[in-house]
């Protein structure tokens, strides 16, 4: 006879979930932000920092909160292993699954953020149109920094221009 599983979310990764966790550094709670557990394990540069920079800091990376969502989602699985039925699953995991919810919501947000944030930072950084930006992202076979160094053969890095110092006169 077939066992039927009693998984509730796809838990078919669970040993890179696990991995993408452990790269990450274990937070203290938060009253307003409790569902979070982790933060990424470097700090981001300030907003004025170099694209390039940016870039080798994992700033502008996959979020985080795809894996913590996807973690929370193995231990609801582990915790419908363990309940002798539906409803005290339902009633064990109340706060976990709303913990799961609100990563979702912080992960699609955080996606559209950084994906924005990397657009208005090439198309400034090599003077590029959105068009321009887009026709590299289809072109590139790669990672972010690779794109970047494309960028910089096609467009070049936009130099600031130096203001002179001016001298008063008496």
């Amino acid at each position: 006879m077939k066992k039927i599983s009693n998984k509730v979310y796809d838990g078919s990764n669970e040993e890179t979930i696990l991995r993408e966790i452990n790269k990450l550094r274990p937070l203290k709670y938060n009253k307003f932000q409790w569902w979070r557990k982790f933060t990424s394990s470097t700090r981001p540069l300030d907003e004025k920092a170099p694209l390039l920079d940016k870039i080798k800091n994992g700033d502008l990376e996959f979020s985080n909160y795809f894996w913590q969502a996807r973690y929370i989602e193995l231990l609801l699985n582990e915790k419908r292993e363990a309940a002798r039925d539906g409803m005290e699953w339902f009633t064990d995991t109340i706060m976990d699954r709303v913990r799961r919810k609100r990563l979702w919501e912080d992960f699609e947000k955080d996606e559209a953020k950084k994906l924005l944030t990397i657009r208005k930072a090439f198309v400034k950084t090599f003077n590029m149109t959105h068009s321009d930006y887009e026709e590299q992202l289809e072109r590139i076979d790669g990672t972010l920094e690779d794109l970047y160094y494309r960028c910089e053969e096609l467009f070049r890095v936009k130099t600031k221009k130096t203001r002179a110092v001016k001298v008063k006169k008496r």
